[in-house]
């Protein structure tokens, strides 16, 4: 049996993502609870416990909605159950809940549909970063300091939005990302854009008592950016070479450069992390998620992938880009 489960967490204890012997991970605190409710001995080979995920984020980073899968026989499942009364999945979500750290927020377990995988089946995400800027004069919310980089400079938000634009479509971003062994650098942006919240159309809620109230994230500048799927550091380095721009360290004719010319060095590095959040990932139907999951597979075991190929198989995407 796959199931899909829907979590969210605070990025700043953990190491990354991905399970590490020795450092505290959020794989690493999921399967753990996992097995402990489960009652599988965390040596039991014949039975493993393992996770697979839409996008392993970095050290320090956090999300407002991940996803997994995980394979686990109904047996096993079933162990969970106990005194609940629930069916195996109700009572693995009920256990999970009181199991889980309370830095890992758990959504929702559920039977997955057939052909998904949490990876492969994924059509695109979406990253959010949060910085906090010279002119915020009144600071941030101080319940968001976990989720903002505070930077002294005033960011010039339009030349960073143009900087922003070249990066929509599909390019080598091997400026500002490392591919994984035998991966790609390649990607499809699908929308980059910064904001600065309080400059947008209904940046006010209403409460009953006090009328309207600004929203926590009011005089941040976001930077929202959604692709198919982003290379490892791609995110915070474009968000790096973007505030760079911003204060006027760099051209946009730099940054023009790097995106025609995919070579790494000093200069395009990763911002820190804190800032940054995964905050969706989007899925096809149902009846389309197992030849996804076969198409990206596949593109993701190639390591002599060139563009063209990268468009042959990805062609209802490349007709999109711009």
């Amino acid at each position: 049996m796959r199931l899909r489960l829907d979590l969210a967490y605070d990025g700043g204890g953990f190491y990354g993502w991905a399970k590490q012997p020795t450092l505290r991970t959020v794989q690493g605190e999921i399967e753990g609870a996992l097995h402990t409710v489960l009652r599988v001995p965390e040596g039991e080979v014949a039975e493993p416990l393992r996770l697979t995920v839409a996008g392993r984020t970095d050290t320090g980073v956090h999300a407002s909605h991940q996803v997994c899968h995980l394979d686990v026989s109904e047996g096993i499942l079933n162990r969970c159950i106990g005194h609940t009364e629930l069916d195996g999945v109700s009572a693995l979500e009920y256990r999970l809940r009181h199991v889980l750290p309370q830095d890992i927020s758990l959504h929702s377990v559920s039977v997955a549909p057939y052909g998904f995988d949490a990876r492969f089946s994924a059509l695109e995400r979406t990253y959010v970063y949060r910085i906090s800027d010279g002119s915020c004069q009144s600071g941030h919310d101080p319940r968001m300091r976990g989720f903002v980089l505070k930077l002294d400079d005033v960011l010039d938000v339009e030349a960073m939005n143009k900087a922003a634009r070249l990066m929509i479509g599909l390019h080598d971003f091997g400026s500002f990302a490392r591919p994984n062994p035998g991966g790609t650098t390649i990607r499809d942006v699908k929308s980059a854009c910064w904001e600065r919240v309080g400059e947008r159309v209904n940046d006010v809620r209403v409460n009953i008592k006090t009328g309207c109230v600004p929203p926590v994230e009011q005089g941040l500048i976001e930077f929202t950016i959604v692709a198919d799927a982003f290379a490892h550091n791609m995110v915070r380095s474009l968000v790096n070479a973007s505030v760079q721009i911003g204060c006027g360290k760099r051209s946009l004719d730099w940054f023009v450069e790097k995106i025609h010319t995919p070579l790494r060095e000093g200069s395009t590095g990763p911002i820190a992390p804190q800032g940054l959040t995964l905050e969706y990932v989007a899925y096809p139907p149902d009846d389309e998620l197992a030849t996804r999951a076969e198409q990206i597979r596949a593109r993701r075991d190639s390591a002599e992938l060139r563009l063209d190929d990268f468009e042959l198989l990805n062609t209802q995407e490349a007709t999109s880009i711009r």
